[in-house]
């Protein structure tokens, strides 16, 4: 059974792309590449905490709710 859609208000929202800061950004374009969190902080010299850290304040600032959710809302934000 497929799950029902969620309600409008539970939808992720557009806002301003200053809300997501430099570094979040060079983490998310990675991860529109289908890099993991090890590979993308190897990748930009940083640690897998620091990049856990950089995701999980992107998901908070988007509303989304899985990594897959966050990169399919970041593909519709082009």
């Amino acid at each position: 059974m497929r799950p029902s859609p969620r309600p409008a208000s539970q939808v992720p929202t557009p806002f301003e792309r200053s809300a997501i800061s430099p570094a979040e950004h060079r983490v998310l374009a990675l991860m529109l590449h289908g890099h993991s969190n090890g590979t993308i902080a190897e990748t930009l010299a940083l640690s897998r905490r620091t990049v856990e850290g950089h995701v999980s304040m992107l998901l908070r600032k988007t509303g989304c709710h899985s990594r897959t959710q966050l990169v399919l809302w970041a593909l519709g934000q082009r």
